[in-house]
């Protein structure tokens, strides 16, 4: 069974006047209970990651501030929402979501959490709606406790995933793979272990070519063990802050590959969901509900 990650602490009231469309993580696994996507069989419900476990990827000095709420202005607007102890305890139960995922994944072969994906956040500072990076923090514990030895980072995300990049530079049990909007968030880009920036108005065809001749290469080069999968959906061509024109089909199709490489390869994928922000709430939660389609289609 693919398990799915989500708590109801995933939703966060932000103050009105922030476009960050929060009420997606309520909404998808509604979306997908009511369809008969999914029973209540498929859900777990993360508990808190510990500062410890959180210590393994981000500063002491940066998990203070984030406890005791003392981030400077310029902190909090790189960031991009005010900040609260609720948000900040939020990002806990949505790290240890991902890495529970990977946990079930090395069970079952794929596991989903409902949100993560945040690949902006460096290991001393916030940026781009990103406090906690799940998936740096899933991995380096998955290192840490001897379950992992080869990690493989797919970030499909419009943007790319600086955060993460910059946090594995200098290790290369970790390889970062960011196919991404060249021109979009963030103008100044970290250096992945494999970059590929895609030009505005980039449409299906293009997409899935770069994707279908990138990753058998990287799974037959890397060798991974392990592979988190984030699967933004702010590619579509409907995304107000994505500027691709890759249609929903075609975004399911790119999920479609990756877990099917995956599952070909014996590979065990965590995936987390990353941006989604087109004008029309329910586009967003279509294109989300079409990865957990997807899976359920593939692994069950």
């Amino acid at each position: 069974m693919v398990k799915i990650a989500y708590s109801p602490i995933y939703k966060y009231e932000l103050p009105e006047g922030h476009r960050f469309p929060m009420i997606k993580y309520e909404l998808i696994p509604e979306q997908l209970l009511y369809e008969g996507s999914v029973t209540d069989a498929h859900f777990f419900h993360p508990d808190k990651l510990t500062d410890a476990q959180i210590l393994l990827t981000h500063t002491s000095e940066y998990l203070d501030k984030l406890n005791n709420l003392t981030l400077d202005r310029k902190e909090v607007r790189n960031i991009g929402f005010p900040v609260a102890k609720t948000l900040i305890d939020r990002g806990k139960y949505i790290a240890n979501g991902t890495l529970q995922c990977a946990r079930y994944a090395m069970e079952h072969g794929c596991a989903m959490n409902i949100a993560g994906g945040t690949h902006h956040s460096f290991a001393d500072r916030g940026e781009g709606f990103c406090i906690y990076n799940d998936i740096a923090i899933s991995s380096n514990i998955l290192l840490n406790e001897g379950l992992s030895k080869q990690i493989l980072v797919v970030d499909l995300d419009v943007h790319q995933g600086n955060g993460t990049a910059k946090i594995f530079e200098n290790d290369e049990r970790v390889y970062t793979f960011s196919m991404h909007g060249e021109r979009n968030y963030p103008t100044r880009k970290e250096t992945s272990n494999l970059d590929i920036g895609l030009p505005d108005k980039t449409e299906d065809g293009l997409f899935l070519s770069q994707l279908k001749d990138t990753l058998p290469r990287l799974i037959e080069k890397v060798e991974p063990d392990m592979i988190f999968y984030l699967s933004g959906v702010d590619i579509i061509e409907s995304d107000k802050l994505g500027r691709l024109s890759v249609t929903k089909e075609g975004c399911k199709e790119r999920d479609k590959f990756v877990f099917q490489i995956c599952k070909s390869n014996n590979i065990p994928v965590a995936v987390s969901m990353g941006g989604g922000y087109s004008p029309k709430i329910s586009d967003i939660v279509d294109a989300h509900a079409n990865t957990f389609r997807m899976a359920l289609d593939i692994y069950e």
